[in-house]
């Protein structure tokens, strides 16, 4: 035989290839070749005129060459499409026949391992799936899917090739660490244990919750972040929920930002794991004040409910409908950027005081413990933040230097990195650590509590209200108005009450027309005591003080509404006892929690 490139126009099927009855299915390869062409020498033979030659072997290839010629004609591209080959002598049918038999046999080996164990031979050698598939005649991803075999422990492959565990199951090994799949095997050999199979044990592995990469929505590329892939190559799991988290919110930060820019007043984010109640609720129009809740499910999934307002509100809308038809809706008083800035500095303040107070954080541990929460997975709080200015405000700020310092100090004591970004998602082995932890008085250890709670608390959540309210948190003294917060307030209505809060009503009143940024002038030279103003000392806007308020009726501020939730009369059933025991609470004199009368000093360095 010799190898040489020849026309597709000139290759027929010869009778002896075992394909030759009808043309055959070419679906699963016909891709692979239309984007590289034909990778293996199809085999043929001359014929009598001298011009054409007939397919001995390969006829499936010739067959997807002849389709991409004709795609690329009817495109306008005259250029020949060549076929590598390997030309028999003329003559002699029973070795014609013969080579078709072995070349198309040695397309199915007997299972999918035996496939396998000849697929990593071939990679070896430096063959690529999409290589493979061409020379056997399988798609790429079929090829991929044996190949993944590769990831599993030899026993689980046995019991794969004798058939004691089915395809399902496999696909759902091939995501499993080494350490994992000997985890299971322990239980498929333990008599008395029960292993997993099928989607139970997706579960398993994942810890009850997988996040599919099709709920992303994001630009899982772009993200980054490694994503485990299934046998089939179908999709995909992140294996880093809490990457994946991030990256979500902040995806549903922009979407809430779109939303708003749309006209919807007000966009409210349920918490992971509420689910939408829609008899709780009725459709709504923008103009009649309808909202936008964004349904978040622990799985990742994000649904996006347009248009709806709780029955009580649609009562109201009903019975005023002639009246208020036909009214905008004002936009929400803070935006989503002005929103999360306030909700940080509220959450660093919430922090830093609540390492002075460890009894309280033990409190909020067991009820976390309890009852759950979106970031008691012994997960850090990192949050989104939109604005690189409002990133560097919280930085630099008293809550934010003074949590950090004291973090820092807590890592290096504990015998970790100091750089490290939290205490807790730590990777220290626990029996050292344990040893450790025992061995400490316990001042030390609810230190480490109230630590733990901090980086844990979420921001805007009713634990951070609740934290402000409790220990009478004055935010004068953990924050100062800086240029991100200028910079973000760029509401008329708001800069002139907050005018009047800080000159009082005449200038607010002989302002009331003046652009922001003059009005923006007056409230800085007040807060400084520039420009021949009298300084006004320690003011804090309406939305950062613990307990909140809001300056419109505009609705749209998550912080009261968080304190309207945290401030909740808990609903009694007639006859429940309600009475608790008193419980003497002593967490020793150095961990009592400071006076809250707004000294600063004490405040700040209580810890």
């Amino acid at each position: 035989m010799k190898l040489d490139f020849l026309n597709i126009d000139k290759l027929v099927v010869a009778k002896a290839n075992m394909r030759s009855r009808q043309e055959p299915d070419v679906s699963d390869i016909l891709p692979s070749i239309r984007a590289r062409g034909v990778l293996q020498s199809i085999l043929v033979r001359p014929l009598d005129d001298g011009e054409r030659y007939e397919v001995i072997a390969g006829n499936r290839r010739r067959r997807s060459a002849f389709l991409v010629a004709e795609e690329r004609r009817e495109a306008g591209d005259s250029e020949p499409v060549m076929v590598p080959a390997a030309i028999m002598e003329p003559g002699d049918d029973a070795a014609a026949v013969e080579a078709s038999l072995i070349e198309n046999l040695a397309r199915l080996d007997p299972d999918e391992v035996s496939q396998w164990e000849a697929f990593v031979r071939l990679v070896k050698e430096g063959r690529t799936p999409d290589d493979i598939g061409a020379t056997f005649g399988l798609p790429e991803l079929r090829v991929k899917r044996i190949l993944a075999l590769g990831n599993l422990l030899p026993r689980i492959r046995t019991l794969y090739r004798k058939e004691e565990i089915d395809a399902p199951t496999i696909r759902q090994l091939t995501l499993a660490t080494k350490s994992q799949q000997r985890d299971w095997l322990a239980l498929w050999n333990d008599p008395d244990a029960h292993a997993p199979i099928r989607s139970n044990l997706k579960d398993w592995l994942f810890g009850g919750v997988s996040v599919p990469v099709k709920y992303a929505l994001f630009d899982t590329e772009q993200a980054g972040g490694p994503v485990v892939a299934d046998l089939f190559g179908e999709g995909g799991y992140f294996a880093d929920r809490d990457q994946f988290w991030i990256a979500q919110i902040a995806a549903i930060a922009r979407k809430d930002e779109a939303y708003r820019e749309e006209g919807w007043g007000e966009v409210v984010i349920m918490e992971t794991g509420d689910h939408f109640r829609s008899w709780e609720h009725q459709k709504a129009p923008k103009r009649k004040g309808g909202r936008v809740y964004v349904e978040v499910r622990t799985n990742g999934e994000v649904i996006f409910h347009e248009g709806y307002v709780t029955e009580k509100e649609a009562r109201r809308i009903e019975k005023g409908e002639k009246v208020a038809a036909g009214i905008k809706i004002a936009r929400p008083e803070l935006s989503s950027a002005l929103a999360s800035y306030v909700d940080l500095h509220r959450l660093h303040a919430a922090r830093a005081a609540l390492l002075a107070s460890p009894g309280l954080a033990l409190r909020l541990l067991v009820a976390h413990a309890i009852t759950g929460s979106v970031n008691w997975q012994l997960r850090p709080e990192e949050p989104v933040i939109q604005k690189e200015a409002t990133k560097d405000s919280i930085e630099r700020s008293p809550g934010g230097f003074f949590f950090r310092e004291q973090q820092r100090d807590i890592l290096q004591a504990m015998g970790f990195d100091a750089d490290d970004p939290s205490l807790t998602h730590n990777s220290a082995d626990i029996g050292p650590l344990l040893t450790r932890l025992m061995a400490m008085p316990d001042e030390a250890v609810m230190g480490l509590v109230a630590l733990i709670m901090g980086e844990t608390l979420r921001t805007g959540s009713v634990a951070v209200e609740l934290i402000g309210l409790s220990l009478g948190i004055d935010m004068a003294t953990w924050w100062e108005a800086d240029d991100a917060f200028f910079e973000l307030l760029r509401d008329k209505q708001l800069l002139v009450a907050m005018v009047e809060e800080v000159a009082g009503p005449t200038v607010a009143q002989a302002n009331a027309t003046e652009k922001t940024k003059t009005l923006k002038e007056i409230i800085q030279n007040y807060l400084l005591g520039t420009d021949g103003r009298k300084r006004c000392e320690r003011w804090v806007p309406r939305w950062m003080r613990f307990p909140p308020s809001a300056y419109t009726d505009r609705g749209g501020v998550a912080m009261v509404r968080a304190h309207a939730e945290a401030t909740k009369e808990p609903e009694v059933e007639e006859g429940q006892e309600t009475d608790l025991p008193e419980l003497e609470i002593d967490i020793g004199e150095e961990g009592d929690a400071p006076a809250t009368d707004g000294g600063e000093e004490e405040q700040r360095l209580a810890a």
